[in-house]
């Protein structure tokens, strides 16, 4: 399997955006996910925007930012997670600030070739990436994919959840710790999104009742104001690190 980033093969773009996209609707209303569309990744940071080729056929993308962490301010990653992770990268890279830390915010497969090992493939090239550009640690906000089954359930009791074999029950922070992945803590607020209620019935097809909603696609219900006429959507994420 052959390994390209845009920095060398700009081409690749739109294939690598062809493979498909994490989330529903209305995860593409995060303000501060509007800084990480992809052809501001693949203007600022190509050379940490990776396209895996099977065959000459694109068939993952895996995606970082490089970013300062640890320093004199930031002694532990975000609570705010990926948003915090894509402000702290924005902020270093306006200030001039030499990264040492490379944070993943996008690893996608091919639906058609998932449950192959590529996704394991794809963390094993971020490592790479970051060890040939000098940063000393990989940092995942990882988004846990069957935690959207279990929105009532707290985060740190999904993650109490164990197969047989002692690895974890959801199957994305199961390849995580296969690799070697060390979970860090939980983001409790990696995503916030907001909008009007008529937003949200748009972005999800469900009028939103007051207090919390089941929506589908979301790990956490969405809450509801009628009065307000707001619903907000604050998402947790697990900071997981691999040493490069």
């Amino acid at each position: 399997m052959l390994i390209e980033s845009l920095a060398t093969r700009p081409d690749l773009l739109d294939p690598a955006l062809e493979l498909g996209d994490i989330g529903a609707e209305f995860m593409r209303h995060d303000p501060v996910a509007d800084l990480t569309r992809a052809a501001r990744l693949a203007t600022r940071w190509p050379e940490y925007f990776l396209v895996l080729l099977d065959d000459g056929v694109p068939v993952a993308r895996a995606v970082g930012v490089p970013l300062a962490f640890p320093t004199g301010e930031r002694g532990e990653l975000p609570d705010h997670g990926w948003d915090g992770a894509i402000l702290w990268a924005f902020e270093d890279a306006v200030d001039g600030r030499a990264p040492t830390t490379l944070v993943a915010l996008d690893v996608q497969v091919a639906a058609e070739h998932r449950g192959r090992g590529i996704a394991a493939r794809a963390l094993a090239a971020l490592r790479t990436n970051a060890r040939e550009h000098g940063l000393a640690r990989l940092a995942i906000p990882v988004r846990p994919t069957q935690k959207q089954d279990r929105p009532d359930e707290t985060m740190a009791d999904y993650l109490l959840r164990r197969r047989a074999d002692g690895y974890s029950a959801d199957a994305w922070l199961r390849t995580h710790e296969r690799v070697g992945g060390r979970f860090v803590k939980v983001a409790p607020f990696a995503m916030t999104i907001t909008g009007t209620l008529r937003q949200w019935e748009e972005w999800t097809g469900k009028v939103l009742r007051p207090g919390p909603n089941v929506v589908d696609g979301a790990l956490v219900p969405v809450v509801a104001n009628v009065e307000q006429d707001i619903g907000v959507y604050v998402e947790p994420n697990v900071w997981f690190e691999h040493c490069p």
